[in-house]
């Protein structure tokens, strides 16, 4: 066990030492001056060395004092400033979430005021960069969103599927209805299709349950990120194929249409993961309450909108 000597003593040096005076560190301490030659002197009977010369009324510090004061009253001033740091921080957490890049600009990011409104003593950090390492959730983010299941989640990581998501042709209003109006599967062969590589349902898999059609999949602009496929079919460029988890602000907003409605294919794409030991923290349990809270609005608006 360590010797470490009273705080009291060490707070009574620390004072005598940077005033030069017993005096003025028993009227800082709020106590007497013979307290503090008391607690002075419990140090040096301890460690067996003088700290103080005393001449007549005043004090002066030896050389093992004036070292050992340098160092105290660094870690004096270190804790000063750890101090105020806690009371600028101590309000609220930080919510180190970190998502696939298409799920953090299409369907977070809007929805985030929300979640702040709700939890104002949560600030919420948002890392979308990509790829990442396996080990994520070890360095450092409390949550990682993840699409498909390519890369296994380290030892003790809390997996959480979202709820299915609907897969369906998307294009521009004006496509849809323009020149070539789409109505059925069979005109889409007077389109281009844009192809959503990262989605888990590409066009080849979205055609097979409609074997008697055929369309040149060869063809078309192709992303490697959802958000960049939905950008271009916004501009006009093509019909896309991708979920509509991911599409809702464009389609409220008239930017995107389902030409052929909102039912189809559906898939198990992103998931929720969190280390299993911080999984009941309060911190993350509020964002996990609030995001599945979400989908399960989204899940509830899409069914409404395909039934009327």
């Amino acid at each position: 066990m360590r010797n470490h000597p009273p705080i009291k003593a060490i707070q009574a040096f620390e004072a005598a030492a940077r005033l030069s005076s017993f005096a003025l560190a028993a009227e800082e301490l709020f106590v007497t001056p013979s307290a503090v030659s008391h607690q002075i002197k419990l140090l040096e009977e301890q460690f067996g060395i003088k700290l103080f010369h005393r001449i007549h009324r005043a004090v002066q510090l030896t050389d093992a004092g004036r070292r050992y004061a340098e160092e105290v009253t660094g870690a004096f001033n270190r804790i000063d400033r750890a101090t105020k740091e806690l009371g600028r921080t101590a309000r609220s957490d930080i919510l180190n979430v970190h998502s696939t890049p298409s799920f953090a600009g299409q369907w977070l990011m809007p929805r985030l005021a929300r979640f702040n409104a709700s939890q104002s003593d949560i600030d919420v950090r948002l890392n979308a960069t990509y790829p990442v390492p396996d080990d994520l959730l070890l360095q450092g983010i409390d949550i990682d969103i993840r699409y498909g299941m390519r890369r296994l989640q380290p030892a003790g990581t809390m997996v959480l599927p979202f709820p299915p998501e609907t897969i369906v042709p998307l294009c521009s209003p004006e496509l849809a209805d323009g020149e070539h109006p789409i109505r059925s599967v069979t005109d889409l062969r007077h389109h281009t299709l844009i192809h959503s590589e990262i989605c888990l349902i590409g066009w080849r898999d979205w055609l097979r349950q409609y074997r008697k059609v055929k369309l040149d999949i060869s063809r078309g602009p192709r992303f490697d990120r959802s958000f960049m496929a939905i950008s271009a079919a916004v501009d006009g460029m093509g019909v896309l194929l991708d979920s509509l988890l991911l599409v809702q602000r464009e389609l409220e907003s008239g930017k995107l249409v389902a030409p052929l409605g909102l039912e189809g294919p559906k898939v198990q794409g992103y998931t929720f993961n969190v280390l299993k030991s911080q999984a009941d923290l309060p911190k993350i349990r509020a964002f996990q309450d609030w995001l599945f809270g979400e989908l399960e609005r989204d899940a509830i608006h899409f069914k409404h909108r395909s039934e009327n």
